[in-house]
């Protein structure tokens, strides 16, 4: 019999049980029927075999007191039905026997199932002590096992919360948790930077998640902790969330001076320490889940601000070159990237580039910095392109050896000659698009800071309305096919006449979503 079914057949944890008394003499079932009532049970007769599983199919029983001799089968036939049945396998079973001669009818009784064999005349004091033996075990048994089950979906519950990646997730996980493990509906309640998310169970195996204003729960909470850390369990009479329906809450906070969650239930759903220790357990997990999220969030948003303040602030207003620019952080990714845009003057022309630094650290943040102050400096001694990387890749070879690895992609527009000069080591090459169609530069060359020698720089038209387009490698790259399918599937993408702004929001959109990489983006037209 399974823990679950166990816990569902378990009718009465104490005091008085529901027992089944089938016999087919009407005075001895009377007589047994009245002693139990009389000691507070509640009692239901059946007449035969095929009455009393009936009855057991259709109610839940604590007991069943069982004549051996019934007019249509035996007591032990009926006996290993019950217990070959997982739904009622663990219920106790004592035979009552008013032609008992032999000591193996007791011995066949016993061994077919029964947990105890009686014989007539029984003494009342001996039928209800065998009784409240038989009870004992039995419902030490199912308490054990009801536990077992609880604490293998606290297991699971606690799983699904330390493995939720949102806010939502976190606070659909904790609500279907609470309502799993103590099998009522439940609701959690997390506070975010901005507002509540509020989760509620209906019984249908869902979270229904809604957004509420941060004052919902201030009632709440401004007594229960403080703004000191802890745990506590208080009964509200009327929640915000569900007035009218007494609720007990676990309200947890695991630093001083965190946003505390709150998960909440039923309150008859939670009648004994072990049930509120279930909650509190739910509410401690909760909590220290919302606050490696939070502290995750805060870290991100760390990261994307330093990395944001090591990119250009604005791009140069040129007239007959508009461009735009766009980054986009790793999704799943709370350390700060190596990818990075720039566009310099050099002379009369301009000198863009984009580029990726391997790596998500500090380190390869600090190398990119220092990879477009070093360009920015090299395009002031000299205007070719490929001279440009040659003397990058010295710079990282001798101070970054180890972490220098960089991929770079130049280009230096003339506006006047209506021509652009494509250097490439080792980056996403770029696409141009115009009235025949978009296709990809064949530009290619070793990645900065192995010290290979770099190929001259390519020349290319670029008419008026020629869109370019440069990215790195976490817009087209994906797991599951390799850059060529990401390259074409960008290219396809990509209309010579499509507005500016649009197009770079709308590849982000279409490429950039659950990517664990940075995305550069930068696309400019000549007009």
């Amino acid at each position: 019999m399974s823990a679950q079914t166990s816990s569902r057949r378990l009718v009465s944890l104490s005091g008085p049980a529901r027992i089944l008394v089938v016999d087919d003499l009407e005075a001895s079932r009377y007589i047994t029927a009245s002693w139990l009532r009389r000691s507070g049970h509640l009692v239901t007769e059946a007449v035969t075999g095929r009455q009393a599983l009936t009855v057991l199919g259709e109610q839940d029983f604590d007991l069943v007191m069982l004549d051996v001799h019934l007019p249509d089968m035996s007591g032990f036939e009926v006996c290993e039905i019950i217990k070959a049945d997982p739904a009622t396998a663990a219920l106790p079973v004592i035979h009552v026997s008013a032609t008992y001669v032999e000591p193996e009818d007791k011995t066949t009784g016993l061994t077919r199932g029964a947990d105890a064999y009686l014989t007539e005349p029984v003494d009342p004091g001996e039928l209800l002590a065998t009784v409240e033996a038989a009870l004992r075990y039995y419902r030490a048994r199912m308490l054990a096992e009801r536990l077992a089950n609880r604490l293998t979906l606290l297991t699971r519950a606690t799983l699904a919360i330390n493995s939720a990646t949102t806010f939502d997730g976190l606070t659909s996980a904790a609500a279907l948790g609470a309502a799993d493990v103590l099998d009522t509906t439940a609701v959690a309640v997390l506070v975010t930077a901005k507002d509540l998310r509020v989760g509620t169970t209906d019984g249908s195996g869902a979270a229904a998640l809604t957004s509420e204003p941060l004052d919902l729960i201030a009632d709440v909470l401004a007594d229960t902790l403080g703004s000191s850390e802890g745990v506590e369990v208080v009964v509200l009479d009327s929640p915000p969330w569900n007035p009218g329906t007494p609720a007990s809450v676990v309200v947890a906070r695991s630093k001083a001076g965190r946003a505390p969650v709150c998960v909440a239930v039923d309150a008859a759903a939670v009648t004994t320490d072990e049930e509120r220790n279930l909650l509190v357990q739910l509410g401690q997990a909760t909590a220290v889940a919302a606050d490696g999220m939070r502290a995750l969030t805060e870290e991100h948003l760390l990261a994307l601000t330093l990395q944001r303040s090591l990119l250009p602030r604005h791009l140069p207003e040129e007239p007959g070159l508009p461009m735009v620019a766009r980054y986009l952080p790793a999704s799943a990714n709370a350390e700060i990237g190596g990818d990075f845009y720039e566009v310099t003057a050099v002379g009369s022309r301009l000198l863009i580039a984009i580029g990726d630094v391997c790596g998500h650290s500090i380190e390869a943040a600090t190398v990119m910095g220092e990879v477009r102050h070093a360009l920015r400096a090299y395009a002031i001694e000299t205007d070719d392109p490929a001279t440009i990387l040659t003397k990058l890749d010295r710079m990282l070879q001798r101070y970054h050896p180890r972490g220098g690895l960089t991929t770079v992609c130049l280009v230096l527009v003339d506006l006047a000659e209506g021509t652009m000069d494509v250097a490439n080591a080792g980056h996403v090459p770029p696409l141009v698009s115009d009235g025949d169609g978009t296709r990809v530069l064949g530009v290619k060359g070793p990645l900065l800071g192995i010290g290979l020698p770099h190929p001259p720089a390519t020349r290319f038209e670029l008419p008026v309305g020629t869109l370019v387009v440069l990215t790195t490698d976490g817009l087209v790259e994906r797991s599951d096919s390799d850059l060529d399918e990401g390259m074409e599937a960008l290219r396809a993408a990509v209309a010579h006449d499509a507005d500016l702004d649009g197009l770079c929001d709308g590849l982000l959109e279409r490429f950039g979503g659950d990517k664990r990489d940075d995305i550069a983006l930068l696309a400019f037209r000549r007009t």
